[in-house]
């Protein structure tokens, strides 16, 4: 794996309320990303965790510019992204793409679904005619795994599983770097879940691409990830190397967070305790900086 950095995020904010409202009341101000820093190496796949409401998919979001920071800088192959105007980012858009966690909402009900992948190369002209974009289309159906015949269909007549890989050949279509995969298998069934994931690793074998992977699964997340980032009200805690963080967890949420994993055998299971986690009292105030516990293994002071 190269060790170059491909994105760098620094001391990245991002406010929700705070001003205007209602009669001129300003609404409670939720600091959703709150001066987050990290870097995502090309051909790596860092991982990202925490609980719902944590920040993770707003970050991702904010990576991509889907959502406009309040704060920080992002940098992406070199450039400075954050301040951009619509027509300037245009060619990072290409260059990065999102993979949602609901495969229905994401699909649209009224086109087929080799229509659903064709359409964002007609949007930046990325391919010629309809005949080479028809081909195109059927090369990606089969580097998912689907038969290319289904271009034809509809989204309603596909499972979750068959439709997350629809959702995944058109982020494909525009030959991205770098994939947020923001749950993609959350809604999937347990089934079909280790397949979602087998066919990310082999895509980034083959197309040499880089993840920020979003889960709450920690076990698919220990599969997947290179490194990974603990992420507690808006704020990184904790990221290291994907192994060094399970075996040796520094922050007390992420002591937590591990200890809810479950094991297959019942009667190891049986003698484990779940470690509660005070949100009152945790040790990572505001202004902390991360100080290095190992190597590449980094934790809130």
């Amino acid at each position: 794996m190269s060790a170059t950095t491909l994105l760098k995020v620094s001391d990245l904010q991002k406010t929700f309320g705070g001003k205007g409202g209602l009669l001129g009341r300003g609404r409670p101000e939720v600091r959703a990303v709150d001066h987050v820093s990290f870097e995502v190496r090309q051909g790596e796949t860092l991982g990202l965790v925490g609980e719902s409401g944590s920040g993770k998919s707003t970050t991702g979001r904010v990576l991509l510019q889907l959502e406009h920071p309040t704060g920080g800088e992002i940098e992406f192959e070199g450039n400075r992204l954050t301040g951009l105007s619509k027509s300037a980012l245009k060619p990072f858009r290409r260059k990065m793409q999102i993979i949602f966690q609901d495969p229905y909402a994401s699909l649209n009900p009224r086109m087929t679904v080799g229509d659903f992948v064709e359409e964002p190369m007609i949007v930046h002209r990325l391919v010629g005619g309809r005949a080479e974009r028809r081909a195109r289309v059927a090369e990606l159906f089969d580097l998912v795994g689907l038969d290319p015949s289904f271009a034809r269909r509809y989204p309603h007549e596909f499972s979750g599983g068959q439709r997350q890989r629809i959702n995944i050949a058109r982020a494909l279509a525009l030959e991205p770097s770098f994939i947020v995969a923001d749950e993609p298998i959350t809604a999937l069934d347990v089934s079909i879940q280790a397949q979602i994931v087998n066919l990310f690793q082999d895509l980034q074998e083959r197309l040499g691409l880089t993840y920020l992977f979003i889960a709450h699964d920690l076990s698919m997340i220990r599969y997947l990830c290179h490194r990974v980032a603990v992420m507690l009200r808006g704020k990184i805690v904790e990221i290291g190397p994907t192994e060094a963080i399970f075996a040796n967890p520094q922050h007390a949420y992420t002591r937590a967070l591990l200890s809810a994993i479950p094991v297959p055998d019942p009667d190891v299971e049986s003698q484990r305790h779940a470690i509660a986690f005070d949100y009152e009292t945790q040790k990572s105030p505001d202004g902390a900086e991360m100080r290095p516990v190992g190597p590449d293994h980094y934790v809130l002071a």
